[in-house]
């Protein structure tokens, strides 16, 4: 599958406000600062339409995009983003959280994690969170450009062995680069299959 059509559809403050759940959806989430937007217009080859910031903590709302007018992406509220209150940071979880919870449609969380980095406790918590409560997702880990051919396979196996140690098996994941295109070809024939499953039902 390759996109060829992507819109930007609305932007909600709270799951009452969401589209009609009557297509798949797919929602991307991670750390404040991770490369979310830059992932998504990679994906859909468009620049332009997640707006992208150099400041953290940039998206405050659940924002929906229709895709080939077939199905929903969702770019979520990053977590973990400490220069914002209290108050709203909460809000932010409580906005998440019910939207992951409840939104029937959801097919997957993609749920983006910092190939650079050693495994952070939020987004373990975060991902046991998803697998406690049922919610399908898999891992895309980001920025993969950044790392050498041979320090990237290192850095995903000592983070896999990080995994292992409390879960069963490795969750599905991706690597991918928004400066490079990798993973996309991957990513969309996921959900280009995920989608199928979804009309025979």
């Amino acid at each position: 599958m390759r996109i060829t059509k992507a819109q930007f559809l609305v932007s909600s403050a709270k799951l009452s406000q969401c589209p009609p759940p009557n297509k798949p959806e797919y929602a991307f989430i991670g750390r404040s600062n991770v490369g979310k937007s830059s992932l998504i217009n990679m994906l859909c080859e468009n620049s332009t339409l997640a707006k992208i910031s150099s400041k953290p903590g940039k998206t405050q709302l659940i924002n929906h995009f229709v895709i080939q007018d077939s199905w929903y992406l969702v770019d979520l509220p990053g977590y973990g983003y400490a220069k914002v209150s209290k108050v709203l940071r909460a809000g932010f979880e409580k906005m998440i959280s019910e939207y992951i919870l409840k939104r029937e449609n959801l097919q997957c969380v993609f749920v983006l994690v910092d190939a650079r980095h050693d495994p952070q406790e939020l987004d373990l918590r975060f991902m046991e969170n998803l697998a406690e409560n049922g919610i399908p997702f898999c891992i895309l880990f980001t920025k993969c450009d950044k790392l050498t051919k041979r320090a990237l396979p290192k850095q995903i196996e000592a983070y896999t062995n990080t995994m292992l140690e409390t879960w069963e098996e490795m969750p599905t994941y991706f690597l991918t680069s928004s400066e490079t295109g990798k993973g996309r070809p991957e990513i969309l024939k996921w959900i280009d299959e995920a989608n199928t499953e979804y009309r025979n039902r």
